[in-house]
């Protein structure tokens, strides 16, 4: 990590040369001189490191203070080159920016803050001369400076891994599955406790989230509700997400009391059979305060309680008026251990371990002592190095065997894992330590903080992002990061640090001083020293005022709900941290406004203001010229300041119907945008603004809402240029206006994700032409003709939603087609009366969803041909006869999804 401290470094040296170089030649060639002895330093930091992480607490100590040396020295240079261009006023990396030579000079010879500054860089030289001196010391074997842990780095199809995953992870499991399953289905119709207890890492969660989405279970429960407690938690918070759970708006119970929440949980549970999972439970009073709760209301109730701790469990049992079962978990059996280990290991040979492998593959999961997580995390980490031969197996082996030996606790498998990463995606792992415990992350928003960082490396032919991509694809591939949910198309939707790879994430954020963390008693969980990244989730005065900011680079905020003081804290924000590069706000509700200084902080890559009370941005954010994302996702920001087109590196803008005032060199010349939504456009400069979009080719997604009849030729000629375009989301200003799509002669051939929700004439023809479409959402388009037809043979659509009047025929017609659709939804169609399905058609649909077809009386006979289906739903304003004819107590055509395992009717007449 030390490595890493200096690579970014010697980035920032570098163009800072080749820009400077007619400036002040004495200090240029002193930064020359810097760069040279770290570039010599990094031939032996690799060594440095492996030695400080390996002998952990036997390092020498001279190696560990060298160590520590050269990261500071890196961190004092990136201060000192970026205090640097703030006095000089040239904004970093900015070669658009014009500033006379004499005038700089000038003011560096002259003013004492650039006296300072000189004197400061003769002596990081000195400083960093002498660490490099020093490495002679150590006996430090020289190495590459830009080699990772994993010389062979394999890029594996996550789709084709989450499919895999599914099945590995539940070896074992089997019987105790099925039993739990019985717990649950059968027995008293008194509330009962079932507590499965078990160490960490041994697969609690896993077997818990398989017997929860059972669909016996499914099925036999009205509620049900999955939470996650973890080590921290408010009963307050997880009464919360209870209600939420079972349909309560957030905002509506962020305003009630203790008392009201259990009142409010109880009325919800008071006459329904329920099972709620409460997942990694610590504290064993925890049962005490929930269970007034989690009415008993001899339905047949079930609470699931997964915990490490067996006197959790125990104090369920000391209330009289609860049922409890505990389930203990032990380790798995050295049969199962090399099945789960092959699985993980050998995917392309079907789980079938090479036969020259087979012995030494026995010895290293015997190392795992029957632990799935360790297990998983080992086989995900040979499979993703590549190594083949027998030779290579048996030294990995060996090296296995000398680090558990010194302490065989699953905390030094996952650093074994660790150690192994290439250089490039230790940073990435170590970046979940910002984030609070079960925190699921976008992926998305977690790549961008990756490339504000500077942790993702340009790759010829693929685009920031892409690689961004395949690095979160190694760390799932080698089980260090979960996936809580899949996208549709078998895309990772969010992920997360399993809970034990969290405290190693966390042992290791300390030791490196990668981060800092202040958690809601305010006490602030320091590494020491210079840290970079600090991660606050209080609203105390204290975690802004009592800290020093000077050297952040990073700032998140996760608050629900704000002291009338922090206010104040977050106006002094820019120049406590004058230096960040990324700042993130979530749910900061009462946060009203933010400081005009904004702009002072014009290091700033990466700004979110997620879901914050604020109405406006200042106008100096025109100032902040290396930004490249901003998301005001959930803001009540309507209108941009016109200062926004500055910022040209602007890779992604993010809000709701956002106002976008035109100007000459306006959005146009914007084109570093990859995401724009959403836009509104308005009627007086729409014209002009949608052809000023036509400039912006390297869009992936856009999302425009306001359209009007007299935008689409505009529109349709833009969309033409857009030829990398995979998302696009168009909505009108009025549904009684039709609009004319049809005039894209050219459709972007990328698209996997369309939305429209505008009444047209007729679907474009180009529609059908869109090959890698996934994902289809009409709505409010006011068809007459059956746009099935043009649809079935689109071959990868997966989602198809026609909802809100976007058919206004009465039959809808499945003729063929649809091979792969998974997800069908038909909604709020008031004047369509019968739905006919051939067989053959749909071949592939799992989940289907009725709503708000108020005049179908009968259920389509073709869902019986559906094989695959999991799921039906009925829901909102269908009829009287159609409920009925499907009722599970005597419904004449229920025997046409009595295939389906699960089955809601919930339609309101």
């Amino acid at each position: 990590m030390a490595e890493m401290a200096v690579s970014l470094a010697v980035d920032q040296l570098l163009p800072l040369l080749r820009e400077e170089a007619n400036l002040l030649k004495g200090i240029h060639k002193e930064f020359a001189d810097i760069k040279d002895e770290l570039e010599s330093i990094q031939a032996f930091l690799k060594d440095a490191d492996r030695r400080a992480v390996a002998e952990g607490e036997n390092t020498d100590e001279g190696v560990k203070t060298w160590v520590k040396q050269v990261r500071e020295a890196a961190f004092r240079i990136e201060d000192i080159i970026e205090e640097y261009l703030i006095y000089t006023g040239k904004k970093p990396h900015d070669p658009g920016c014009v500033v006379s030579l004499n005038k700089i000079a000038h003011l560096i010879k002259t003013l004492i803050p650039r006296h300072r500054i000189a004197s400061e860089i003769r002596d990081i030289k000195s400083h960093v001369r002498g660490i490099r001196e020093r490495s002679e010391t150590y006996s430090f074997e020289r190495g590459s400076s830009s080699s990772g842990g994993s010389q062979n780095v394999q890029w594996h199809d996550p789709r084709m891994a989450s499919l895999f995953v599914e099945d590995a992870e539940l070896v074992g499991f089997e019987e105790q599955r099925d039993k739990l399953i019985g717990l649950l289905v059968e027995g008293p119709k008194e509330r009962t406790v079932i507590s499965v207890v078990g160490m960490g890492g041994q697969g609690k969660t896993t077997l818990a989230n398989r017997v929860f989405n059972n669909q016996k279970v499914i099925r036999h429960f009205h509620f049900h509700a999955w939470i996650t407690v973890s080590h921290s938690y408010r009963v307050e918070g997880l009464l919360r997400d209870m209600l939420q759970k079972f349909g309560k708006e957030k905002k509506e119970t962020l305003e009630m009391d203790h008392k009201t929440l259990i009142e409010e949980v109880r009325n919800c549970l008071q006459q329904k059979r329920y099972v709620v999972v409460f997942d990694d439970v610590w504290n064993p009073h925890f049962w005490d305060v929930i269970q007034l709760a989690v009415v008993d209301n001899k339905e047949g109730s079930r609470i699931l309680i997964t915990t490490r701790r067996e006197d959790v469990a125990m104090s369920c049992k000391k209330s009289s008026s609860v049922h409890v079962h505990v389930h203990k978990l032990e380790p798995l059996s050295d049969e199962k251990s090399l099945e789960l280990f092959n699985k993980k290991t050998f995917p392309d040979f079907n789980g079938r371990c090479p036969d020259d492998l087979v012995e030494i593959s026995c010895e290293i999961v015997k190392k795992c002592k029957g632990l799935p997580l360790a297990i998983v995390c080992i086989g995900g980490l040979l499979c993703s190095k590549g190594i083949t031969t027998a030779l290579e197996w048996k030294r990995f082996s060996n090296n296995l065997s000398s680090e558990l030996g010194k302490n065989s606790s699953i905390s030094k498998i996952l650093g074994f894992s660790y150690d192994d990463l290439p250089d490039y995606l230790k940073p990435c792992l170590l970046y979940f330590g910002m984030y609070p415990e079960d925190y699921a992350v976008k992926p998305k928003r977690l790549i961008r903080q990756w490339i504000a960082e500077g942790f993702v490396k340009y790759e010829k032919g693929k685009t920031l992002e892409e690689v961004g991509q395949h690095y979160l694809t190694e760390l799932v591939g080698r089980s260090l990061v979960q996936v809580r949910s899949f996208t549709i198309d078998g895309k990772v939707g969010a992920c997360q640090a399993h809970d034990l790879t969290r405290e190693m994430i966390l042992e290791k954020c300390k030791y490196l001083r990668f981060c800092e963390y202040i958690g809601e008693d305010s006490e602030l969980v320091s590494s020491g020293g210079i840290t970079r990244r600090r991660s606050i989730k209080t609203t105390s005065d204290a975690s802004m005022e009592n800290t020093e900011g000077s050297h952040v680079r990073t700032l998140f905020f996760f608050l629900h709900d704000i002291m009338p003081t922090f206010s104040t804290c977050v106006e002094k924000l820019p120049k406590k941290y004058k230096l960040l590069k990324v700042l993130h706000f979530e749910n900061a509700y009462n946060l009203l406004s933010f400081p005009k200084s904004l702009g002072d902080l014009i290091h700033l890559r990466y700004l979110s203001l997620e879901y914050l009370t604020i109405g406006n941005l200042p106008k100096s954010i025109g100032n902040l010229q290396n930004l490249e994302t901003l998301n005001i996702i959930g803001t009540y920001i309507r209108i941009m300041p016109k200062e926004i087109y500055k910022l040209r590196k602007l890779r992604y803008l993010s809000g709701t119907q956002l106002k976008l005032i035109q100007t000459k060199d306006g959005i146009g010349g914007m084109t570093s945008l990859q995401t724009l939504k959403k836009v509104r456009i308005t009627d007086d400069d729409g014209v002009e603004l949608i052809r000023e979009l036509e400039k912006l080719t390297q869009l992936r997604s856009l999302g425009l809402t306001g359209i009007v009849p007299k935008h689409e030729r505009a529109l349709c000629s833009s969309l033409k240029q857009m030829q990398q375009l995979e998302k696009l989301f168009i909505d009108c200003h009025s549904f009684d206006d039709v609009i004319d799509l049809s005039l894209v002669s050219s459709p972007p051939k990328f698209v996997s994700k369309l939305s429209i929700e505008l009444k047209l004439t007729k679907l474009p023809e180009w529609v059908q032409e869109l090959q890698n479409l996934a994902k289809l959402t009409l709505r409010c388009c006011k068809l007459t003709e059956d746009p099935l037809k043009s649809l079935q043979n689109l071959p990868n659509l997966m989602y198809l939603n026609i909802d809100y009047e976007a058919y206004v025929g009465e039959s809808l017609h499945f003729q063929g087609g649809f091979q792969n659709l998974k997800e069908l939804i038909l909604g709020r169609l008031t004047d369509l009366n019968s739905i006919v399905m051939e067989k053959g058609a749909m071949s592939s649909l799992e989940r289907l969803t009725f709503y708000g077809l108020p005049l179908l009386k009968t259920v389509p006979l073709g869902i019986h041909n559906l094989e695959k289906l999991q799921v039906f739903q009925v829901r909102g304003n269908m009829s009287v006869q159609f409920s009925d004819s499907i009722a599970p107590d005597g419904g004449q055509d229920r025997w046409i999804i009595q295939h389906v395992p699960y089955v809601s009717i919930d339609a309101l007449r």
